[in-house]
């Protein structure tokens, strides 16, 4: 399950729970317990791809010799 942060629009608390996507906001700020006004904020994520791969410069990693055969273009004379 994801961890949400939701921020509490009377007091500015912010707030961490883990819940499904489907499940709605908090009823009440566990701060200031201002009912109503918690909104889910977006924050950074922690999810990071280190080394070499595919996802850094859109290619395979590993190269291939292909033939010196280029495509994508016909050659008609005018």
């Amino acid at each position: 399950m994801p961890i949400y942060e939701y921020g509490c629009e009377k007091c500015g608390n912010t707030t961490e729970l883990m819940q499904k996507i489907s499940d709605p906001a908090p009823e009440a700020c566990p701060s200031c317990g201002e009912t109503g006004s918690m909104s889910r904020l977006v924050s950074r994520s922690s999810f990071q791809l280190k080394g070499g791969g595919w996802y850094k410069d859109l290619y395979s990693s590993t190269k291939k010799s292909g033939g010196g055969e280029s495509g994508g273009g016909s050659s008609s004379a005018a």
